[in-house]
């Protein structure tokens, strides 16, 4: 192992001449990489050292880093009293506070650190499904087009937009509203019904419900009718829609938003509240963010 007593600034902080408050011009190294501890009797100036001295250098030097912009906002933070300090790096303080109980507040939320990687997945993170561990994918109408007419050309195929996923209902006013649009059919649990006056399914059961919006024979010929299927498909399934080839039963998942493209799950755009354990978007469902469950033990 390295010896830390060596003149590697990499390896030290090395302090020179600290004389803030109760500091009488000391000099000190502090190992890098390493837990170190400060002890001392009351006002013998161990908050002047670590947080008036190193923190408040460290913090001062990256502020120094923003631009001249960005300064305007933090203010200007005054160089503590001290000849000379090597080796620090960006610097996060955590200050003493006995009455906080809260079991939501953590090292990354009193730093707000765990703001900046909140962000950071939000605009840089990949979305993976944790159904299929494929990447999610998101397309354009013109690209969904595309793909449609060259996954599809010339097979009688099936335009569907998504409504009930899964859920309990009889759907007794969805079937009404589809039908007063003008649409004739829907596909509920993967069989195809004409939609009737006064259509509803069982309430106590779980069901699958998608629109028929067109069957048609894939064509190049038929573009600005396929264009306009796959255009109101996308209004009435919120953005996705299916694609079920008529002769193989084959159905393919198509989305504005990030999706699977085999099971077909969708997310919404990342954000922010996602990654929160403090968001009821980004919480688990069953700890409530707190990581801990609280559970009878019958024995």
């Amino acid at each position: 192992m390295k010896d830390l007593k060596t003149n590697d600034t990499n390896n030290k902080i090395s302090v020179l001449g600290a004389r803030v408050h109760n500091l009488k011009n000391i000099d000190v190294d502090i190992p890098r990489n390493s837990f170190t501890i400060i002890t001392g009797l009351s006002g013998s100036g161990k908050s002047s050292l670590a947080f008036d001295t190193i923190f408040a250098e460290g913090q001062r030097r990256y502020i120094e880093t923003f631009s001249s912009y960005a300064r305007n906002f933090l203010g200007n933070m005054e160089r503590p009293d001290v000849d000379k300090i090597t080796g620090l790096s960006p610097v996060i303080s955590i200050e003493q506070k006995t009455t906080n109980k809260n079991p939501r507040s953590t090292v990354g939320t009193t730093t707000e650190v765990y703001d900046f990687l909140r962000l950071l997945y939000a605009r840089a993170g990949e979305a993976y499904s944790y159904i299929s561990g494929e990447k999610m994918v998101k397309f354009t109408e013109e690209q969904i087009l595309n793909l449609i007419l060259d996954r599809y050309e010339g097979k009688r195929t099936y335009i569907l937009a998504p409504l009930v996923r899964n859920r309990k209902g009889h759907y007794k006013e969805l079937f009404e509203q589809m039908r007063k649009k003008g649409y004739l059919n829907v596909r509920v649990d993967g069989e195809v019904r004409e939609i009737l006056h006064g259509m509803k399914l069982d309430r106590y059961k779980n069901h699958t419900v998608e629109l028929i919006v067109d069957k048609l024979v894939v064509s190049s010929r038929d573009e600005q009718r396929l264009k306009d299927s796959v255009r109101l498909a996308m209004k009435q399934g919120d953005g996705l829609i299916m694609v079920l080839d008529a002769d193989s039963g084959e159905i393919r998942h198509y989305s504005r938003m990030l999706m699977d493209p085999v099971s077909g799950i969708s997310y919404s755009e990342p954000a922010p509240h996602n990654f929160s354990f403090n968001s009821p978007q980004g919480a688990c469902q069953s700890c409530k963010g707190l990581g801990v469950i609280n559970v009878i033990d019958r024995e």
